[in-house]
């Protein structure tokens, strides 16, 4: 079966979009909501982003899923059979279902991945450099990310998912995680018990210390919940969003290569070699000396001064 992938529809649904919240906002009295020169910033980063992932498309749908779906899923008799032992999926309903479970369960590790890994998150970074949180934030996509992210889905084509089903079923998640990106949708009662909402991306894109490496999921957030990454958005908490370190510039190739940067400044702090691989490989705030700490270190510094002094303001240590 021949399938179109879904952003090829959604670029331009995402510019309308874009420009109806851009202008609800300076009509509306939230003339902070948008920067001139980040949504600037965002939105070359995002035309770029969008001619890279169809090119790339090319080389890792075709070749990569293509070629793992091939040598996991031979035809034996006119029949593709699953190397495990079971006849491979085909385009019922309920394999579409499956695909979906399994491709956001895909996302929640590739993006908690992103966080947790600095040279990962030195790619990741670009989405959250942002100050702000709007829809034009929800474009401000890295260009290396689109490099390793098809590694992470690799092995759906292997147990039997069709390449054009995998890469649909990326794109429907992309375009669910595009309109997330916005302060105007409230809290939805039941809905939040399933699924990742606004208010719930919100804290992923806040730098507040106990929001920091929080709700990973893409449409649901189940996974978060079992693994212990799920926070709720707290209304007495003041949201400040970004990241701890901007780039502090509008330089789309500054906000791209800061953390890579830093990551090298970083690693000739020592000539130990094992202390050089945590400085890539580890996870961001890791430092050899302790003079800069872990987001876990600092969750749990942060907890210990809130039970013994909760009226004292947490002085970041980083």
């Amino acid at each position: 079966m021949d399938f179109t992938n879904p952003l090829v529809y959604g670029v331009p649904v995402f510019i309308a979009f874009i420009l109806f919240e851009l202008t609800y906002s300076k009509t509306h009295g939230d003339d902070d909501l948008y920067d001139w020169k980040d949504l600037a910033a965002s939105g070359f980063m995002g035309v770029v982003s969008a001619f890279l992932g169809p090119l790339f498309k090319v080389i890792f749908a075709i070749v990569l899923f293509e070629g793992v779906y091939e040598l996991c899923n031979p035809l034996i008799d006119g029949v593709r059979q699953n190397f495990l032992g079971y006849e491979s999926f085909g385009y019922v309903w309920y394999a579409w279902l499956l695909c979906m479970l399994a491709d956001d369960f895909t996302y929640y590790w590739f993006h908690r991945a992103n966080h947790e890994i600095r040279i990962l998150w030195a790619a990741h970074i670009v989405h959250h450099s942002s100050d702000n949180f709007n829809l034009g934030t929800a474009v401000r996509n890295g260009w290396f990310t689109i490099l390793y992210k098809p590694l992470f889905y690799m092995w759906m084509p292997a147990i039997g998912f069709p390449p054009e089903m995998v890469v649909v079923c990326l794109g429907i998640e992309a375009l669910w995680q595009f309109q997330l990106h916005s302060v105007y949708v409230p809290k939805m009662g039941f809905i939040e018990k399933i699924f990742n909402t606004h208010t719930m991306h919100q804290v992923h894109h806040a730098q507040n210390v106990e929001y920091l490496d929080k709700n990973h999921g893409g449409f649901l957030n189940i996974f978060d919940k079992i693994f212990g990454t799920w926070k709720e958005l707290d209304d007495g908490v003041d949201v400040k969003y970004g990241v701890i370190h901007s780039p502090q510039s509008y330089n789309p190739v500054v906000i791209l290569t800061h953390e890579f940067a830093d990551i090298w400044n970083d690693m000739k702090k020592s000539p130990k070699l094992s202390h050089k691989l945590k400085y890539i490989f580890g996870p961001p705030g890791w430092s050899h000396d302790g003079s800069t700490m872990t987001v876990k270190q600092q969750q749990a510094l942060f907890e210990k001064q809130k039970k013994a002094n909760p009226k004292m303001a947490f002085s970041r240590p980083n």
